[in-house]
């Protein structure tokens, strides 16, 4: 972990992007009611999560899990200073999306063709040419805009990933016009070595490192010494999902994000701020387990919180 002074000179504050609603919930087998979603936002929201990627607006077909999107969003209990952006794959998904009270907005392409192809049925190339008048009229409209470079340091059909590749579609994503690149290590397959080169590279190629962000799953176990790994290149913005759920259904093998309550404790510990008070997260975390029918798995879920002072667990049931 860089030293506090280190840290301080960079910028000591991280943002948490949480996941947990839209990425934590896209492969679960179950169905989820409309209402526990709210609740769940609702739970996220009261911990201090200022950014909470609420659902996609993808073809219902494709994420049955997420085809409530159009009643969902509008019926979010909007807290001030809190941002809940939304997955948009195409103009009829951002016509939608607009319908229903958008003003943040991600889309998502990839490192590999091989994914991209079975994701979203398209090469990188035209990934990003749908996405041009998409990114276009949402910045006309004034909302924030997020790039997704998925399989940035692995593909699940061909291997490993090139960095330079995965930063040159970051690039070509800014051109588009997003805010912010996050780089998605989709299969949980990146080492901290892996991670500081890539932001090296691509903050050499042009991409300030104030609009990076990495997205980590636990798949190997590998996210929080990657997170370390980030936090000393100058990365201050990680995605996290409470209670440490999600996958991907086009992406085999591909186990759990990084748990936000692992991450707050880590965070915690280590004299970052971030705004995010760690027993409200395990309460959310406890929340979203319950309602899937499922042990929470987090290792802060399973252990809570630490307090130094006086050598007790916080925040467990």
């Amino acid at each position: 972990m860089p030293d506090r002074a280190d840290t301080a000179d960079r910028g000591n504050r991280v943002r948490i992007y949480e996941v947990g609603p839209r990425d934590g919930l896209q492969n679960e087998a179950r169905p989820i009611p409309t209402a526990t979603k709210l609740r769940f936002i609702e739970l996220l929201a009261a911990a201090g999560l200022t950014e909470i990627e609420a659902t996609s607006f993808v073809a219902p077909t494709a994420i049955p899990q997420l085809a409530d999107a159009d009643e969902l969003l509008p019926a979010i209990r909007r807290v001030s200073g809190v941002r809940y952006p939304v997955l948009v794959p195409n103009l009829r998904g951002l016509a939608r999306a607009e319908a229903a009270g958008a003003d943040a907005i991600a889309v998502f392409t990839a490192a590999s063709d091989a994914f991209t192809e079975r994701n979203i049925g398209m090469t990188i190339d035209q990934s990003l040419e749908t996405f041009a008048p998409l990114l276009a009229r949402a910045g006309e409209l004034g909302w924030w805009r997020r790039g997704y470079v998925s399989t940035a340091f692995g593909c699940p059909y061909t291997g490993a990933v090139d960095p330079a590749r995965a930063v040159d579609v970051g690039l070509r994503l800014l051109d588009l016009g997003v805010d912010e690149v996050c780089f998605g290590d989709t299969i949980g397959v990146a080492v901290p070595v892996q991670v500081t080169e890539l932001t090296q590279q691509a903050v050499a190629a042009g991409i300030p490192v104030e609009r990076i962000a990495f997205h980590f799953h636990d798949t190997r176990g590998t996210a929080l010494a990657n997170v370390v790994a980030g936090l000393a290149a100058g990365i201050r913005c990680f995605d996290s999902s409470t209670g440490g759920t999600g996958g991907c259904p086009y992406a085999p093998g591909a186990a759990g994000n990084l748990a936000t309550e692992d991450l707050v404790y880590l965070l915690d510990a280590s004299g970052f701020e971030h705004g995010v008070r760690l027993e409200r997260v395990l309460e959310a975390a406890r929340f979203i387990a319950g309602a899937l029918g499922k042990p929470l798995a987090s290792k802060v879920g399973q252990a809570g919180g630490w307090d130094p002072a006086t050598g007790a667990a916080i925040g467990r049931a």
